[in-house]
Formats: C-alpha cells, sequence, structure tokens
C-alpha cells in the first residue's frame, strides 16, 4: 500500500480496517451473498469463481497481494455476488466494511481519485482478459498468463490455471508437454 499511497492515507485506511487471516479454500465472499465489505490483500492469493450448478468451477481472476478484493458491482448495488473470493494460500488481509469505506471516500477526496484509479485498472485487465478470450488461441492465452504473471503458475494448482485459461485441465496438461515445461 505504501507505494501507491503517502504514509497518512495508508494509516487512514488501516484505522478502519481489521487485519484478518484465512486459510486456502475459505471463502471471503460467497455466491449469493450480499457483499458489506471488501480487503487489502497483505500477503497471499485469491480466486474469484464461478461455480455452475454441476459443481463446474470457472476462474474469473487471480488476485495477489497488494491489490484489494471485492464483488463490488454486488456490494455497490446491494445484491447478491455472482462470484466466490476463495483464499487460495494462507493469506492476511485488512477487511474493511463497506459503511466505513464510503465514511472515508465522504471525509476526504483523495478516497474517490483513488478508487477511480482502482476501477480503471480492473477495468483494463478485463478488457485485455476478453480481448484474449475472443481473439488468442488457449497456448498463446497460456504463454501469455506465464510472461504476465511469472511466479504465479507454482502457487496455483494446474485445475486452477486451466479454470482461469478457459481450458480443460488436460488441454493445459498437452500445451505444457508440447513446450517441454511438465
Amino acid at each position: 500500500m505504501r507505494k501507491i499511497m503517502p504514509i497518512d492515507r495508508v494509516n487512514e485506511l488501516i484505522s478502519i480496517g481489521k487485519n484478518k487471516m484465512y486459510n486456502p479454500g475459505e471463502y471471503f465472499i460467497r455466491e449469493g451473498e450480499v457483499p458489506r465489505k471488501l480487503a487489502f490483500v497483505n500477503s497471499g492469493l485469491f480466486r474469484y469463481a464461478y461455480i455452475n450448478n454441476k459443481g463446474g468451477e470457472y476462474t474469473k481472476g487471480i488476485i495477489m497481494e497488494s491489490n484489494f478484493i471485492a464483488s463490488y458491482s454486488a456490494m455497490i448495488s446491494k445484491s447478491s455476488s455472482h462470484f466466490f473470493i476463495e483464499a487460495l494460500e494462507k493469506s492476511e488481509i485488512l477487511e474493511i466494511s463497506y459503511e466505513h469505506w464510503l465514511q472515508l471516500r465522504e471525509n476526504n477526496p483523495f478516497w474517490d481519485k483513488f478508487l477511480i484509479k482502482l476501477l480503471e485498472k480492473a477495468f483494463c485487465i478485463k478488457e485485455k482478459r476478453e480481448r484474449e478470450f475472443l481473439l488468442l488461441n488457449a497456448e498463446t492465452r497460456y504463454f501469455n498468463f506465464l510472461e504476465e504473471y511469472p511466479d504465479l503458475e507454482s502457487r496455483v494448482k494446474q485445475n486452477i490455471v486451466a479454470s482461469y485459461l478457459g481450458i480443460q485441465p488436460e488441454s493445459l496438461s498437452r500445451i505444457r508437454k508440447k513446450a517441454n515445461l511438465t
């Protein structure tokens, strides 16, 4: 957090948050829950995941430390989240209630500017991901993933990487074997 904001702003955020630990497999937000919180990931790893009625999992995003997690559109609309936010490894977060977040934004215009920057970053990531799904084959998406997140593959199970790429685990195994990465 200190890299992206002045120390007094960091202290403001810390003052309204609570440090919490999550173990792998625990959920920060569950599908169907009306979220009333967001969090800064101090350490660890989370994923945004959809799970269909047959138990099929689709990884929407993987969130590493020094980023925020939230089901933001559900939170601001006071509606149910359409996805889960799951810890993939032991993680420490700074959890912030939405009510306190709104008060912080109301009291200092810095936080609205900060939020705009976060949303712009998220929009760019979403647009790039959509473009890759529409225009690139699975092999190219995998190599782009490795380039963009060089240390992530060793931290995440292969079925989650496959889910993130929109392919079956068997297809990912074939791509990795072809590239001599197994």
